[in-house]
């Protein structure tokens, strides 16, 4: 039995993809099953595994399954207990699955723990937060942000926890999507989520705390995927979903409200 199930899902990251598989060849002691579920990608991402990643359980599919169909579809085929979401667009340092593995094997106190994640030119990325709330997410991404621009500033600087530099281990209650490892039982995805709000959904389900490592180092492209207005069409919606499910009917009518300009004047922009 592996170690360690790592699930990768893409959607149309070819060459992004080969870099993160490359990365995982290089990984320090753990045995890995790596896990690629191809979202029905065009680019030739599934015949570029089989020829050149024999190693890796390709799982191509016919159709779109989404951020969390598909990661949900790696982690039940996984034979890990342990399983890491890792997106495409990720380099791994060598010890990094390692290091997270190890304290996750040490520690059963904790839910999951993730890396340190840097851009390619070497910044450290802000990931993690603290759970979202109904008022942060309306002065997030509603009108009310634009309204009250102190209140968004002080908001944001709780959630996403403004005095830490992320050179630094800390408890945190929501990791990243790109780079999150639990016991492969807590890790399911809520698929009534597509692409977004899958962690904040995960993160209230705990009962238990997750870490962030800084020693365990992971490159990020981040957003290769979603660099689209129909991208943005699926946070709205995903929002939404999200919003329902967490806070009611009510909340969401309000939240889609508010939205609304947010989202039009995002379209004329695309337009």
């Amino acid at each position: 039995m592996p170690d360690l199930s790592v699930v990768i899902v893409s959607y149309n990251t070819r060459d992004l993809l080969r870099d993160c598989l490359l990365s995982l060849r290089t990984s320090e002691g753990l045995k890995l099953e790596i896990i690629v579920v191809d979202n029905a990608s065009s680019d030739g991402s599934a015949d570029m595994v089989r020829a050149e990643f024999p190693e890796v359980r390709l799982l191509a599919q016919s159709l779109n399954t989404w951020f969390c169909g598909g990661n949900n579809i790696g982690i039940r085929a996984a034979a890990s207990d342990v399983v890491l979401l890792l997106n495409p667009d990720t380099e791994a340092a060598p010890d990094a699955l390692a290091l997270m593995h190890r304290f996750l094997r040490e520690n059963p106190d904790y839910a999951g723990v993730t890396a340190q994640m840097r851009y390619p030119d070497g910044r450290v990325q802000l990931t993690c937060s603290s759970q979202t709330s109904y008022p942060q997410l309306l002065l997030n991404h509603s009108v009310l942000g634009y309204l009250l621009p102190s209140w968004k500033r002080q908001s944001r600087d709780r959630q996403f926890y403004a005095d830490w530099d992320r050179l630094s281990d800390r408890d945190v209650d929501v990791m990243p999507g790109s780079c999150s490892m639990m016991r492969r039982e807590d890790i399911l995805l809520d698929e009534d989520l597509l692409l977004y709000f899958p962690e904040d959904s995960l993160a209230r389900k705990l009962t238990r705390k997750c870490r962030f490592l800084a020693a365990a180092r992971i490159r990020h492209h981040e957003k290769s995927s979603t660099r689209s207005f129909f991208a943005t069409r699926i946070f709205f919606r995903d929002m939404l979903v999200y919003c329902r499910k967490q806070y009611g009917i009510a909340p969401m009518l309000l939240m889609w409200l508010l939205s609304r300009p947010i989202y039009w004047l995002m379209w004329l922009k695309n337009r």
